[in-house]
Parts: C-alpha cells; structure tokens; sequence
C-alpha cells in the first residue's frame, strides 16, 4: 500500500490495519520457514507497510502534541 493511500485513513483505521497487517507478515514469515511461501518479495513489502503505518500513527501524535503546546506545524518546505 501506498503512503499516499494510508495519510487518507483515519487514525483509528491506522491503529485496526496495523494488527492487521503485522499478523499478514507473521503469517508470511511462518510460510517461508516452512517453504511454502509463492512470492518472497511479499515479505519486505508487508515489513515496509508496518513501518508506513507507525511512521504516520508517530506523525499525528507530534501534531496532536505540538497543538497542545500551541506550537504550529511545520509546511512542507519550511526550516525551523
């Protein structure tokens, strides 16, 4: 899955496909053990769409954080 794709779920959507997801590449890991995986790829490209999902979940919390403080977020493009 794309990212572009992902920034559209909601957060609590995020937070249901990440178990999701992890047990897809649990259950990929336990195939290719017991060689019966088909598409060894598919193993990377499932660990890179964990990693999207956590990267976007830590994303809105320093946002969420940084409203609190009352600090504003950075633009694409902007320098601190």
């Amino acid at each position: 899955m794309y990212a572009k794709e992902l920034r559209e779920l909601s957060t609590d959507e995020l937070r249901h496909r990440l178990p999701e997801t992890r047990r897809e590449l649990f259950n990929l890991r336990q195939q290719w053990f017991a060689g019966s995986l088909q598409d060894e790829n598919r193993i990377r490209a499932v660990r890179k769409d964990v990693a999207r999902i956590l990267t976007l979940l830590r994303e809105r919390e320093l946002m969420q954080e940084m409203v609190q403080v009352g600090e504003t977020p950075l633009s694409k493009g902007e320098t601190a």
